[in-house]
Order: structure tokens, then C-alpha cells, then sequence
């Protein structure tokens, strides 16, 4: 199949050897080869002998070539660059170059067959593949190593050469939608001036190609999709595709307060909407835009993430009823390391959502910089070719291709369920935004543009050469839609509160925003005991009749064991809360680098058959009513953080766990925290259950391998954003997890995670632990008699054991270590209680592993507020941790002495 669809070079040996096919049955080879035989007879001993071959069979190979250098490089010599020349690439398409002349132009060639034209002159062969190839659409296909895919892409291109006919229906909805865009855009330009709202003057085109995306979607069997896209046109998007009013799209220009009096807010061109429709043939589909930072492609991931909780809960793992679509500038495509991210996944089974759309705004600048100095490649699309997605480059000014494409591109989606690339050339009528002037750096370009038609006019004047519509049709249609957001201007001006709506409502529906009496205390989140130990042996025994590692089956005896000494570890404790969970009826989804097996080899959630690759997933076989999703994720924390974000906002009931390798990690996904969890219930009213899980501790590993960066998150909490823990038991650990679905709102968890505790003896849990009571904000020290205490140390996490071990050494019993379980929202009635239980006590002391710049010191000053709080700890520092063993423990043993220097021994 692959020789008969693809011949890079026609070689007269493939040629020869499928002629052979041929001749045995002529059914064997592709019908357009058996059409090409027919006109032949190969001189095959010509060919062993002395290698001549006849003239008229050389021009006939020779015009296969051409045929493959248009499919290959006509892309090249399009005419899809509504103002600019496109630079100029050798070699050519010209005859002479593929070893023909003029004369050949009159001569029929039986190569016509291989575009579906049957034998023709070559001169109309040419024709036809210009028309294809070289028009207004340029399409980058013949890298796909797929050859059912290359002959698809090539019969439906080759087939309309590449040009639409629209009904005249078609075209008169074509032009409505194109004049929503454009006279939108003009009347936002004179009713607001000097406002911001980042125009898609010049890319009006595009919300038709939305249009049909979503119109042709719907014909094959979408129901949902969801979109992500920039600041660049989303109030047209928002108007002409999901239906926002423009009453209160023009109230949120008028600069009115929320109605909703905790919602921070955001600017009017980065917020989410969602709607119902009814497509033209009368199917329901449901749209969403998501909302997005400035961050440009930020939000590719989040986007990937909704869809695939769409598609695994709502349409029961039926990719072909999601579809994702992303926008993107030219230049953040190219730029933004995320976006290779996103497109990796995009095949991989832990995140694939059955093929993204991807439509590029080509303005061909990125704010002041040309598209020269803006990439490397040919074009801002050439990450399509890491995944062999088609790309096709269309000319904005040419509404019908660009429609045209679009509908080509979502039947290409549907049947391959891969990733198809439409990039708009176009150009961005003002600057940067309305108030910046791009004169200063694109002097000629913006000449040129100044003068331009819009895409409205190019089309309404087409129309009318051909006879389609009359002169007054299209300003008739230009004057109504006018008057009708005029009317919804003056309606906006008399209302007093902008309203938000939530992008995504739906599975959210019953929860609620959390206030400040939430935090207090925590709910009961034991299990019953019997239940309890019921599943903890069912997911630690192996099956019989399955053959494991000596070893795993040593980890899952020794599990067993820990059950009858009534001893858990952190590993059994963890996997206890999503097994319990799971029992109830809830699925929990978790991903991140190794995290079946964990990077330190405690959690084997997953394990693998001595003598196969088949896997066995304890969780997922004793019986529960949810389901453990469960994937290590290729090595990316920015796009895998940004999906399973994504994935949480649209699955309120699972519990969505991302680990980072190593606490430290997570900065590569910084961009997600700052600009997503930290912040998205305050800017869009979009809270999320989020987990983060970041192992942290200081053991000697080295500057990155110490600190999860705990002031990080600290520095960002307020309004009780966040959650942020760093537990010391397995039993509350356990019941951590369990409080995320176990209230009626939700939040983001970070929780700082242990290495050295996961086999520390001393930290280990009862069943009692579990079956009784919640998660402990704090927790006290009831090994010390409160009459002898004269020094209150609190901390959190691993360092507590350190500092018990120190006590137990200098035979003390005048310090009380205290345990701040939960860091934010701070217990602070909770710790009022302990520092009224030690009122007499004169010295207050902080205590923790990192250096006194880092982690949560600055945070608790704020916090404790009047109370004397003194600082134990490393000295400040540029880097986290010490690469050298000898100095951490000299600085580790540092911190455990000065809290108890000066100390009596009490007998």
C-alpha cells in the first residue's frame, strides 16, 4: 500500500515491482496504478538488460514526480498571503525541473489517472494541481507516514481541486456570519473608543470557520466542544459563536461592579461562557470557551484536560462526541514550549481526547515583532509535524476556503481522531491593542493594511460580480445588525451590576463557594472499621494465578503484615483513602512522572507479571464502585499540571491528584499555579479540587531534590484560596484526601509529601486512626506533661521527627513540639487553644529544615501575629540545600541542638 500511494522518486524497480502485482491480478495494486497499466506495456527486459527505457514511460515518471512535487511543496507557492508577497523558494514547480518542456504540455499522459482526471494533457494536469495546490489553500500533508491517510487527504483535495461550491443557501449564511463579525468589531471601534478589546479586525473570517467547525461537528456526531483561545477576538467569539448577549458583553465595557460581591474579577477579554445550541440540522451541542490568563498558550492544556473529562464521564470514553479546540497566534505558537507539550499528548492514552482542532490567527507579528525574528521555521505551524498532524495554510480574505477547510479539517478529525492544523493568513488591522500605535515598527506593512478591504467587502463584492446577491443586500444586512446592537448598547447603559456567569456549570451543580466558619474544623472523614479492613487486605493480596516479581510479592505480604501488627504505613494509608473513596462511588484520576509505581518505590498501584507486560492494578479489582485512572505521565510538569487542572474543573466528583517527582519540580508548571489554582474561583468563580502532591524533606539529595518550595504557595494564600498541608501521619494523610469530596465546596490541595517517612518506623498509623475522627489541622504533643513545658516549638512535616528523636536524646521534658498540620487556611482557633494550654510558657519557637528565606517562617510571623515567635533553622540562602552530605547533617543536627540548648533534664 505504501509503495502504490506514495512514490518519492518513482523508481523504475517499485514501478516494475508493482506492475509485476499487476500482471499476477489486477486487482492488487490501487486503481489508480491498474488505470496508469493499462496504457502500457513495460518493457521489463529492456530493464534488466540494459536499463533504457522507452521515452514516452521516462516523461511519464517524470510527470508522477511533478504530480508528487506539487502535493509536497505546492504549499510553497500559494497565493494565501492577503498582504505581503510570499518569499520565494527554489526549486520551482516549472516543467523544466521534473524533465519536461513545453512541448509536452499538449502530450497525454495516463499519469492524469493518479489525480483522478483519467489520461489528460499535461498541460491540464497542471491545471488541476495548481487549482489544488497553489491557490488560496496551500496544504502540508505528505510527511504523514500513514498512507490511508495521505490517499484520504489526497482524494478529497484532489477530488474539488482544493475549491469550494457552496449552495447559494451556504453562501447567504456565509456572509451573515461574516457580517456579525465585522460590523461587530467596527461598532465596538466607535462606541468605545480607546478601550481595550484586542479586535480580530483583519481575521474576521475566523468566526465563520468556527461556525462551520461547529455546524460540520455536529453533522458527524460532536456534542460538546470546547474551545480555548487568546484575548485576540474573543469578544467576537463570545458574541458570534457561543451567543453571549451583546447587552452584557457591552455592560462589562461600561466598567460596572460584579453583582457577585467575593468575585475579584478579570478584564472582559479573558473571561469563560458556556452555551446551548441547536445546530442547524437540529442536534443539540453545547460550547465552551474557557477562560484564560495573558499567558499565552496556558491554556491549551486546561482545555485538553475538560475535554477528557467530558469524554470519559459525560459520553462514557466516546472521543468522537468532544472536540477541543485551540486557537492560537502565529507567534505564541511557535514561541510557547507548551504548546509541544500539548501536542505530544495528544496520542498518548492517559490524555488523548481523540483530536484537537487547532486554528492560528496568522497575523504574521507577534505585538512589535516581525514573524523573521519570531521563529526559525518555515512556519508557525511546523510542531504539527511531531505528531504527523496535515496543516492547512488558507488566505483570510478568502471566507469561502477558509470555511471550506474548516469543514475539511473537523471530517479529517472525526475520521482519524488526530490533531488538524488550519492556519489563517491574515493580519491584525491595529496594533498590539486599539490604543498602540504599530506604525512605529511595521511602518510598510501597516500602509498596506490601511488601505485594505475587510474580509466583508472582499466577499460582498465577489457575490455581487458574480450576480449571487443585489448592491443594497449587503448594507441592508450591515444597517439591521447595527440597529440591533445599538438597542442592546442602550439597554447595557441603564443596568447598574455587570452579571458573571461560570463557564461550566452542570456536574457543579449543589456545591458552593466556601466561607471562613469552613475552615475550623474539619469533617468526619473516618471509614467504618470493619469495611475498612475488609478492603485493605482485598487491594494487598496478589491473585494466585498470576505470576509476580519475587519482590512484589514480598511488598504485598509485607502489606498484609502490616494489617495484622495494626501498623500502616504512608503507602498503604494513601492507598486506603482513593481505595475507600473508590468504594463510595467515587473515581479518582492521578498522573504525573512514575507515579504507578512512585518515584521512590512505595506506592505500586501498578504492578507488571514477572513474564509479560500485563499490568494488575489492585485498586481497580476488588470490587468498588469507582474506578482508578491511573498513568505515568511523559516528563512534563507545565502541559500535564495545566490538563489535570483542566480535568478537575469539569469532574467536581473525582478526586484529580498530580504528583511532581520531586517537590521541586513543580516550578516548571508555575505558570499553572499562578495563573490557574491559585487564583480561578476569584477571577472566573471557578473553584477546583485539584491535588498536588510534592515530596519534600531535607535528607542530603542536593539542592533539587530538598524543597517543594513551600513559601511558594504561602506567599499566594489568601481569601482561603488554597489548601496547603504537609502532614506527618498516614491517618492524616488519609483523611485529607478523603475531605476534598467530602464537602459540599471545593478547593486546591497541596500537599508536601515525605520521602524518608515512607519507610520511617515511627510513622505509621492504627486502624483507629482511620476509622475514627477527620483530618487534624493540628496536633498537639501528648507526649509531654504541660506543667513541665517551658519552650513551645512548632513545625511541620518530616523535621518533627527529626526534633522528637533530638528530645529523646537530651532526656528533656520541657519542650512541647507541636504539629501545624495544615498551614492554610491557618488554624488559628486551634492554635489559640494550644497557646492558651501553655500560657505560661515564655519562649515560642518556630522550627524548620529550610534555610530562614524559604519556606513557611515568613508566613507564620504573619500569622502568630503579636505572639514572640523566634526562628530556628538554616541561615538564609540563594539555593535550597547543600549538595554536600557532611554540611546537611552538620546543618541538620544544628537545627535539632538549638532547640534544645539550655534545657533541664526532667527526672
Amino acid at each position: 500500500m505504501d509503495k502504490q500511494s506514495y512514490l518519492s522518486n518513482a523508481e523504475i524497480d517499485t514501478v516494475d515491482e508493482l506492475y509485476q502485482q499487476y500482471i499476477k491480478d489486477n486487482r492488487s495494486v490501487e486503481a489508480g496504478w491498474a488505470r496508469f497499466f493499462e496504457g502500457f506495456e513495460f518493457a521489463r527486459k529492456n530493464f534488466e538488460e540494459t536499463g533504457d527505457v522507452p521515452d514516452n514511460v521516462r516523461k511519464e515518471f517524470n510527470v508522477i514526480n511533478l504530480i508528487n512535487g506539487y502535493r509536497t511543496r505546492g504549499h510553497l507557492f500559494t497565493k494565501t498571503n492577503p498582504v505581503r508577497e510570499r518569499r520565494q523558494y527554489s526549486p520551482t514547480l516549472d516543467i523544466e525541473n521534473f524533465g519536461l518542456v513545453k512541448a509536452d504540455l499538449e502530450t497525454v499522459f495516463q499519469a492524469g489517472t493518479q489525480i483522478g482526471i483519467g489520461p489528460a494533457k499535461l498541460k491540464d494536469i497542471i491545471a488541476h494541481l495548481n487549482q489544488t495546490y497553489c491557490q488560496s489553500v496551500g496544504a502540508e500533508y505528505m510527511y504523514i507516514r500513514s498512507p490511508e491517510i495521505i490517499k484520504w487527504l489526497q482524494d478529497k483535495m484532489e477530488g474539488c481541486k482544493n475549491t469550494p461550491k457552496f449552495s447559494m443557501v451556504e453562501r447567504m449564511a456565509i456572509l451573515d456570519k461574516l457580517n456579525q463579525a465585522v460590523v461587530f468589531e467596527s461598532f465596538l471601534h466607535t462606541k468605545f473608543v480607546g478601550q481595550k478589546r484586542f479586535s480580530l479586525e483583519g481575521a474576521e473570517t475566523v468566526i465563520p470557520a468556527l461556525h462551520a467547525v461547529c455546524e460540520k461537528g455536529s453533522d458527524l456526531g460532536i456534542m460538546d466542544y470546547v474551545i480555548g483561545m487568546p484575548h485576540r477576538g474573543r469578544l467576537n467569539v463570545l458574541a458570534n459563536i457561543l451567543n453571549k448577549t451583546y447587552k452584557d458583553i457591552f455592560t462589562e465595557f461600561e466598567g460596572r461592579l460584579s453583582e457577585d460581591s467575593v468575585f475579584d474579577g478579570d478584564v472582559k477579554y479573558h473571561m469563560g461562557y458556556s452555551s446551548d445550541q441547536i445546530s442547524n440540522n437540529g442536534k443539540p451541542i453545547h460550547i465552551s470557551l474557557t477562560p484564560n490568563p495573558s499567558h499565552l498558550e496556558a491554556v491549551d492544556p486546561v482545555v485538553e484536560g475538560i475535554a477528557r473529562a467530558k469524554i470519559d464521564n459525560t459520553h462514557k470514553g466516546d472521543n468522537s462526541k468532544v472536540c477541543p479546540i485551540l486557537m492560537h497566534g502565529d507567534a505564541a505558537l511557535a514561541g510557547q514550549g507548551v504548546v509541544y507539550e500539548v501536542i505530544q499528548m495528544s496520542q498518548l492514552d492517559g490524555y488523548k481526547t481523540g483530536g484537537t482542532i487547532h486554528v492560528i490567527v496568522n497575523n504574521q507579528i507577534g505585538f512589535t515583532t516581525n514573524y523573521t525574528d519570531g521563529r526559525s521555521s518555515t512556519y508557525c505551524t511546523d510542531v504539527a509535524k511531531v505528531v504527523l498532524s496535515p496543516v492547512f495554510h488558507v488566505n483570510g480574505d478568502d471566507v469561502e476556503a477558509v470555511v471550506y477547510v474548516s469543514q475539511l479539517a473537523m471530517e479529517f478529525r472525526q475520521t482519524f481522531h488526530r490533531d488538524v492544523f488550519i492556519d489563517v493568513l491574515c493580519y491584525r488591522k491595529y496594533g498590539h491593542n486599539e490604543g498602540d500605535e504599530p506604525r512605529f515598527t511595521q511602518p510598510l506593512l501597516y500602509k498596506a493594511i490601511a488601505v485594505h478591504p475587510n474580509p466583508r467587502e472582499i466577499y460582498a463584492q465577489q457575490l455581487l460580480a458574480e450576480g449571487a446577491i443585489d448592491a443594497d443586500m449587503a448594507k441592508e444586512m450591515e444597517r439591521n445588525f447595527k440597529e440591533l446592537l445599538q438597542e442592546k448598547l442602550d439597554e447595557a447603559k441603564q443596568v447598574e451590576k455587570a452579571k458573571v456567569t461560570s463557564f461550566m456549570q452542570g456536574r457543579w451543580k449543589g456545591l458552593r463557594m466556601a466561607t471562613d466558619k469552613d475552615f475550623e474544623r474539619s469533617p468526619d472523614t473516618a471509614v467504618d472499621k470493619k469495611i475498612f479492613l475488609d478492603i485493605a487486605k482485598k487491594i494487598s493480596t496478589l491473585p494466585s494465578d498470576k505470576k509476580f516479581f519475587s519482590k512484589m510479592g514480598s511488598i504485598f505480604k509485607e502489606r498484609l503484615g502490616m494489617i495484622e501488627r495494626d501498623n500502616y504505613d504512608w503507602a498503604l494509608g494513601e492507598l486506603m483513602a482513593y481505595a475507600t473513596l473508590m468504594n463510595e462511588g467515587n473515581d479518582v484520576r492521578f498522573s504525573g512522572q512514575d507515579v504507578e509505581r512512585g518515584t521512590f518505590s512505595h506506592r505500586h498501584a501498578v504492578v507488571k507479571l514477572e513474564d509479560s507486560e500485563e499490568e494488575y492494578t489492585p485498586l481497580n479489582s476488588f470490587g468498588a464502585k469507582g474506578k482508578l485512572d491511573i498513568y505515568n505521565s511523559l516528563l512534563s510538569e507545565y502541559g500535564v499540571l495545566g490538563f489535570e487542572f483542566g480535568y478537575s474543573l469539569a469532574a467536581p466528583g473525582h478526586l484529580v491528584i498530580w504528583e511532581a517527582q520531586f517537590g521541586d519540580f513543580f516550578n516548571g508548571a508555575q505558570i499553572v499555579i499562578d495563573q490557574f489554582i491559585t487564583c480561578s474561583e476569584y477571577k472566573w468563580r471557578r473553584m477546583n479540587g485539584i491535588v498536588m502532591l510534592l515530596p519534600h524533606g531535607y535528607e542530603g539529595q542536593g539542592p533539587e531534590h530538598s524543597s517543594g518550595r513551600l513559601e511558594r504557595f504561602l506567599q499566594q494564600c489568601a481569601e482561603n484560596n488554597i489548601q496547603v498541608v504537609n502532614c506527618t501521619t498516614p491517618a492524616n494523610q488519609f483523611h485529607v484526601l478523603r475531605r476534598q469530596l467530602k464537602r459540599d465546596f471545593r478547593k486546591p490541595l497541596i500537599c508536601f509529601t515525605p520521602k524518608k517517612l515512607l519507610r520511617y518506623p515511627g510513622c505509621v498509623s492504627s486502624v483507629n486512626d482511620f476509622t475514627t475522627g477527620g483530618f487534624k489541622e493540628v496536633i498537639d504533643d501528648a507526649s509531654i506533661d504541660e506543667k513541665y513545658v517551658k519552650r513551645v516549638a512548632f513545625c511541620s512535616g518530616k523535621v518533627y521527627y527529626d526534633l522528637v528523636e533530638g528530645r529523646e536524646k537530651s532526656g528533656t521534658h520541657e519542650v512541647a513540639i507541636v504539629r501545624i498540620e495544615q498551614l492554610y487556611p491557618f488554624p488559628a482557633k486551634q492554635i489559640q487553644e494550644i497557646l492558651l494550654k501553655y500560657k505560661s510558657t515564655k519562649e515560642y519557637y518556630w522550627v524548620q529544615e529550610e534555610p530562614e528565606n524559604m519556606g513557611a517562617w515568613s508566613f507564620m510571623m504573619r500569622m502568630f501575629g503579636n505572639v514572640p515567635l523566634k526562628f530556628i533553622g538554616r541561615h538564609e540562602s540563594a539555593s535550597p540545600a547543600t549538595g554536600f552530605s557532611k554540611a546537611h547533617a552538620g546543618q541538620q543536627q544544628a537545627i535539632v541542638d538549638k532547640l534544645f540548648e539550655k534545657t533541664l533534664v526532667v527526672k
